[in-house]
C-alpha cells in the first residue's frame, strides 16, 4: 500500500500507517491528515510535535490519551481533558495523531 505525496509514493501498511519514519515530512503530513478529514491547525501541530518528540527522543514512547492530556496541557497552560484531544482527533487522539505524526501503528488497546 501507499501514499502519493509531491510525486513520490510513501510506502504504508494496511491501515495507513507509515512504514519509514524517515520519509514523513509536513506534506506527508497534511496529506494523511486529509484522508482521516483533519484540516491541521497549530493545536494539532503541536499534539503531533509532541508525539514524534517523544518517539525520536524517548526510546519509542508512544504516549497514551491520559498522559497527552497531563503533557499538553503543562505545554498548553491551561486544564484539558480527553474530550480537547478527542475534538482534535476523533478517531482515537494518540493513535489517530500517531498515525498523522509518522509513527508506527500502536498495538496497545484503549486510550488509557
Amino acid at each position: 500500500m501507499g501514499l502519493e505525496v509531491n510525486g513520490k509514493t510513501i510506502e504504508t501498511n494496511e491501515n495507513g500507517y507509515m512504514a519509514n519514519l524517515e520519509d514523513w515530512n509536513k506534506d506527508v503530513a497534511e496529506a494523511i491528515a486529509s484522508k482521516e478529514g483533519i484540516e491541521l491547525t497549530d493545536r494539532h501541530w503541536d499534539v503531533i510535535n509532541y508525539l514524534r518528540d517523544e518517539y525520536v527522543d524517548n526510546n519509542g514512547n508512544q504516549p497514551n490519551n491520559r498522559v497527552m492530556v497531563k503533557e499538553l496541557g503543562k505545554r498548553w497552560g491551561e486544564k484539558i481533558n480527553t474530550k480537547t484531544l478527542f475534538d482534535l482527533f476523533p478517531g482515537t487522539p494518540s493513535k489517530q495523531a500517531g498515525k498523522i505524526a509518522g509513527l508506527p501503528e500502536s498495538m496497545r488497546k484503549g486510550g488509557y
